[in-house]
Formats: C-alpha cells, structure tokens, sequence
C-alpha cells in the first residue's frame, strides 16, 4: 500500500487576485465629469482677470457648498460616521481648498493652456494615491505609460518657461494643485464606495465652508468684487459645474474604477482645455503645447488599456 503523502504534500499557492477591466459605466461616467472639469482653467482665467483670485477660490466653494446643503436636506443624508470625517477633510483639502486656490493664484500670470498641460499629472498622482490607499495593483505596463506621460508634462513645462532657470512661482502652484486634487479624487473615490458620490463632495464642500466663508469676507472686505457679467458667469460655473455637479460624475465613475485606469481619462482634459482655451479666450495652439498634449494622451490611452489588479 503506497504511503498517503497528503498530509506532507505541500499546501497549493493561492492564485493571484484576477485583474479588474475597466467598466463602461466607469468611463462614461469619468468622461462626464472630466468635460465638465475641462472648462475650470479658461473660466478660471476669465474670473481672475476681474476678480480678486481669494474670492474665486473661497467664494466658488461657499456657493457650492450652500448647493450641497440644499440637496443634503432634501435627501435627508444622514451624517456619515465619526471614523470618516478625517477622510472627508482630506477630500475638502485636496479638491474644495487645495486645488481650486493654486489654480487661481497661478492663472494669474500663466495662460490657460500651460496649466492644461502641466494639470496632465493629475492622472499619474490620482493613480499612486490609488495604489497606496486603495490596494490597486497596475500592471508594469501601466506605470510605463503614465510615468512616460508625466515625463512629458514636465519636459512641456521646462520648454515652455525657457528651460529650468524660466519657471515661475505657478509652475509651482500648479504642481502643488495636482497633488491636492491627486490626492482627493482617490481618497474621495473610495469615500464614494461607503456613502455615494455625490454624497462625498456635500459633506466635503460643507466640511470647508467655515473656512472658506472666512476667507470669502476677508477678499469682499478688501476687493469689493466688481467683474462685467463675463466674470460672473464664469465665476457661477466654477461653483456649480467645477465644484460640485462635475464631482458627481467624476467621484462615481472612480468609485466604479478601478480608480488608477478611470484616472488616466483625465489626460484627455488637457486637449479639451487647450481647445476651449483657444476658442473661448483667443491664446494660441503653439507646435509645443500641442506635441505635449499629444504625447500626454497617447501615454493616457496606453495607460487605461492595461490591467490593474486588486491586493
């Protein structure tokens, strides 16, 4: 009789996590809010021009914020749980604070479509967040292709400003913004799973509104704000399109994710920025911004195409 080796034979290897494609629902979803983002830097750069860049930054949230209160209230949202506020705050600083402030000081002095491109990082920070908290793993093709198309923004940036000695302060505040709003779309994508999409950037918004209606009166009080009704109208889609109804669209189809491939849809934005930028504000489509913005989407495409697996 032949020895009955189970007991020594050894255990079976676990098979790895199958690798998560990406869902239609998901990138539609991600398109919508993406072209609805894709106007924040040319009505940006309209409001600045007549609006004291605090009060377009501070006063957008503050008027979003009293939309999120309205819908809460009519939904009768109930409030989410003690252990989420601390993420709910890092969502508020990253996309109510952080981004919407460094985008407004820095188109100040930047055109519109220099910020487009340099905003192309935003899909290549959203997805390291993504692999740090939400325990995504992007294949080795994925990292290629988005680390080759952040190499190309900021080969854009450096060529664009006259070579490393040309940067200027909002080169700075734009990066500093990708890493704000990287860091709040992953953390608001996995917020999205727990208590909705649109849920994540009420509480967000309301979260921020303290500081941000001190900051608001702060900017009236020293720059009464006065703007011809271009200014205005600019200034109510950053409130109710960038700020809020986009965040709709964009948090739900990165909750459908994964959220590192739905995040590379976002490369597109910067060639729907350079294209409204030049419709809606005359600046002008050079060889350099547009070989930048190519070359940032055709990485974006590769990136969304490979696999990413969940830990």
């Amino acid at each position: 009789m032949k020895p009955d080796d189970s007991a020594t034979a050894a255990p079976p290897r676990p098979l790895p996590p199958a690798p998560t494609r990406v869902r239609a629902a998901g990138v539609a979803w991600g398109f919508a809010g993406v072209l609805a983002f894709s106007f924040t830097l040319p009505f940006t750069k309209v409001a600045v021009e007549t609006l004291d860049p605090l009060a377009v930054g501070a006063g957008r949230a503050v008027v979003a914020a009293v939309l999120g209160a309205v819908v809460l209230a009519v939904t009768r949202s109930p409030l989410p749980a003690r252990r989420l506020w601390p993420r709910i705050l890092l969502v508020a600083a990253g996309v109510v604070v952080g981004f919407p402030f460094l985008t407004s000081f820095a188109l100040q002095t930047a055109p519109a479509s220099h910020g487009a491109v340099v905003i192309g990082l935003l899909p290549a920070a959203t997805a390291v967040v993504a692999v740090l908290r939400g325990r995504e793993r992007p294949s080795r093709l994925f990292w290629v292709a988005s680390i080759a198309g952040a190499v190309a923004v900021i080969a854009f940036t450096v060529v664009e400003s006259g070579g490393f000695g040309g940067l200027h302060v909002s080169d700075l505040l734009l990066l500093g913004a990708v890493v704000a709003a990287g860091t709040g779309y992953a953390e608001g994508a996995l917020l999205a799973r727990e208590i909705g999409s649109w849920q994540v950037i009420c509480w967000a918004l309301l979260a921020a509104s303290p500081v941000m209606l001190v900051l608001t009166g702060v900017s009236v009080l020293q720059h009464p704000p006065t703007a011809p009704l271009q200014g205005w109208l600019a200034f109510a889609y950053l409130a109710g399109v960038s700020m809020f109804l986009g965040f709709f669209a964009w948090y739900r189809g990165l909750a459908i994710g994964p959220i590192a491939s739905i995040g590379q849809i976002q490369l597109v934005q910067p060639v729907l920025t350079l294209v409204w930028a030049a419709l809606l504000l005359g600046e002008p489509l050079t060889v350099t911004t547009a070989v930048g913005a190519l070359a940032v989407v055709a990485c974006a495409a590769l990136a969304v195409r490979s696999r990413i697996r969940r830990s």
